[in-house]
């Protein structure tokens, strides 16, 4: 079976300074190596053992894993808990007063809430959504801006037991419709309007527009956080006022004790087709991923500030903001805004305002800060920070150097977190006090996580050698279903043609010869140029490797000989190439590519632009430069895209 071919080179390697390592929760190679060696030999223990460690059980579980149902397994199954007393009640006792979270809102004013704040919040909204008959399995969209009601709006589902759906806000009323069709659901919960970069988004006329399509609508409550005070459409019969509807309830809510396998949230994301995927996870076992994994990778300590900037609206904003770091009782950052208003050294003055000592964010925005100004962190006093890391996609050794270097002042280690919206949490990233690091590795799993790498029958691949990403044996964490549609997720993720049994990532990837991991790129970005088939990611590596590069992104498009062409799209460093650069500039990326991996993997047609097409939360949107490549028609949603007019530019090859 053919294999993917690996051509990024990278020897650099950062081993853990001792003194963050004597400290670390998993302070050696050898500690982790034991953890490892643990879960190998009592696979169901391992699990079983940490379940009753970091989880509040209103009824302890008897039965750890139940897998006659594969791939439909449960965990934990007789258990019960409440994922919202887990976040909040449980710190009561012990530390009511520590701040939970701190809010800077889009314009600087600053709200710090803490753990008794936040419990009592979450209560209200809960006992009023209780008294509107909204209950247990009931099924919650989330249309909010990134504020600390986004998050109490979530916890308040959790607590009664309602299953949510976050859906980013700066999707169309189109997708809002699809999903609020899709999920069933009885209620929206949105916000009179969201503030980003100054600008202003009208959320609940985008909620009134998704409303009002044709199709029956089961949503019977919407609930509406007043943000700006801006004037909106409000329906007497089903539209309700947050604070009105929060004014006079109690500030205390029985959590609703729920079974361990119980949704505690569906999330929609792109699949191959236009149909969004609503990927459904448990109470639990995603609890226990979560939480495990603040512990392992970003080595929590109840000193941290914790700031993660992804928005809620993704499973990086559910996991990492929403309940990982509420679960561990700790502190956290919550950014309303953008990193470039009202200038680009906001992100830094985060960093340096609120003493930040962990900062988790995407390759996309690493790279766009580099292009706004490569050394503005120096401007800020950065000695807080003592852990950074890296979220999304895989990041280039480059951005992973500027992160090191400039942010992190060549002290911090850098966790490159490899997982999906599918795995609920961290798969293969580094414990930090414990594995060397190589610039873009994401290095290895996390224990208790059976990652291979395979050919397309699913058989192990050597060490060098590229292919398909699996987990072979299931875990906590992970999707249960896709929402409405078994037969869907089975062909999906556990496809017949590798056996049916393992998890299949959907991304391609190698180990090199000391068991790295290193990601290529998806499955749907390995190119087959000239029967070589070579990972996207890499090529994209090399071109922002080159000093002129800020950012850059490959796909293939049909070629009568090769099989594929390489088509790059980059973003440059300075202004966009006047006419008579083009050449000189394309020719010289060319045969940098060529000298960095070789002639195969040169780009047979490069087009410039001042930017790629990205989703507000950042995410290049790959599919869509496919379609450029190919010279097809644009006809999918762009409305979530955060600079549609970009499409136009990237049309044609720069002339």
């Amino acid at each position: 079976m053919p294999t993917i071919e690996s051509i990024l080179n990278e020897t650099r390697v950062f081993s853990p300074a001792k003194e963050f390592s004597t400290k670390a929760n998993i302070p050696s190679f050898e500690a982790y190596q034991a953890l490892c060696a643990e879960a190998e030999e009592d696979y169901l223990s391992f699990w079983a053992k940490r379940a009753q460690e970091q989880i509040a059980w209103h009824k302890p579980f008897t039965q750890v894993l139940n897998d006659q149902m594969a791939p439909f397994f449960q965990w934990f199954g007789d258990g019960e808990l409440n994922v919202s007393y887990n976040c909040l009640d449980r710190h009561l006792e012990t530390q009511a007063d520590k701040v939970a979270i701190i809010f800077e809102s889009d314009d600087g004013e600053i709200t710090h809430s803490t753990y008794r704040d936040l419990h009592q919040r979450v209560c209200k909204l809960a006992n009023a959504l209780r008294s509107n008959n909204i209950n247990k399995g009931d099924r919650v969209i989330i249309y909010m801006p990134m504020r600390i009601e986004a998050v109490v709006a979530m916890q308040a589902c959790a607590r009664i037991g309602a299953i949510h759906s976050v859906v980013f806000g700066g999707f169309s009323a189109k997708s809002l419709h699809e999903r609020i069709q899709d999920a069933g659901a009885v209620a929206v919960i949105t916000a009179d309007e969201q503030v980003r970069g100054g600008k202003r988004n009208p959320l609940k006329s985008i909620v009134d527009e998704a409303l009002n399509k044709v199709d029956a609508i089961s949503v019977r409550l919407v609930v509406i956080y007043q943000r700006t005070g801006a004037a909106i459409r409000f329906d007497p019969v089903r539209d309700v006022w947050w604070h009105e509807l929060t004014e006079n309830a109690s500030l205390q809510c029985e959590p609703e004790w729920v079974g361990a396998e119980h949704p505690l949230f569906t999330l929609y994301t792109s699949g191959s087709t236009g149909k969004p995927k609503g990927v459904q996870h448990s109470s639990a076992g995603y609890l226990l991923g979560t939480k495990q994994s603040m512990q392992w990778i970003f080595d929590y300590k109840p000193t941290d500030v914790f700031w993660c900037t992804a928005d809620v609206g993704w499973i990086t904003g559910h996991s990492y903001v929403a309940y990982g770091p509420l679960a561990m009782g700790a502190t956290q950052v919550i950014f309303e805004g953008i990193p470039t208003y009202p200038n680009a050294g906001r992100f830094w003055d985060i960093i340096q305002k609120h003493k930040v000592t962990t900062f988790y964010t995407a390759p996309t925005a690493i790279r766009s800060l580099i292009k706004l100004g490569a050394d503005l962190p120096e401007q800020y006093e950065l000695s807080s920070l003592r852990l950074l890391g890296s979220v999304g996609e895989p990041i280039n050794p480059e951005a992973w150097m500027w992160f090191y270097e400039k942010v992190g002042r060549s002290r911090c280690p850098i966790v490159d977190t490899w997982w999906q919206t599918e795995t609920g949490s961290h798969m293969i990233a580094p414990a930090p006090g414990a594995i060397a690091l190589k610039p873009g590795s994401c290095t290895f799993p996390l224990p208790g996580i059976f990652a291979a790498i395979v050919d397309e029958a699913g058989h192990d691949v050597e060490n060098g050698k590229g292919g398909f990403l699996v987990i072979k044996k299931p875990f906590p964490s992970q999707i249960r279903a896709l929402w409405g549609d078994p037969e869907r997720f089975k062909e999906t993720y556990f496809p017949e043609d590798m056996g049916g049994k393992y998890y299949l990532a959907g991304d391609s990837a190698y180990r090199d010869m000391e068991g790295y991991f290193w990601i290529m790129g998806r499955t749907d970005d390995v190119l087959n140029v000239s029967g070589h088939r070579l990972g996207t990611m890499e090529i994209e590596s090399v071109l922002v490797a080159h000093p002129s590069v800020a950012e850059a992104a490959v796909v293939g498009k049909p070629h009568e000989i090769k099989g594929e062409a390489v088509i790059a799209f980059v973003v440059l460093k300075g202004q966009y190439p006047h006419a008579e650069e083009i050449t000189q500039i394309t020719h010289t990326l060319r045969e940098w590519v060529a000298k960095e991996i070789g002639p195969i993997a040169k780009p047979d047609e490069i087009r410039f632009g001042e930017n790629l097409p990205k989703t507000r939360s950042g995410k290049i949107m790959r599919r869509l430069l496919r379609s450029l490549a190919k010279g097809e028609e644009i006809t999918q949603d762009v409305s979530t895209l955060e600079n549609p007019a970009i499409l136009e530019q990237l049309k044609y090859p720069a002339q």
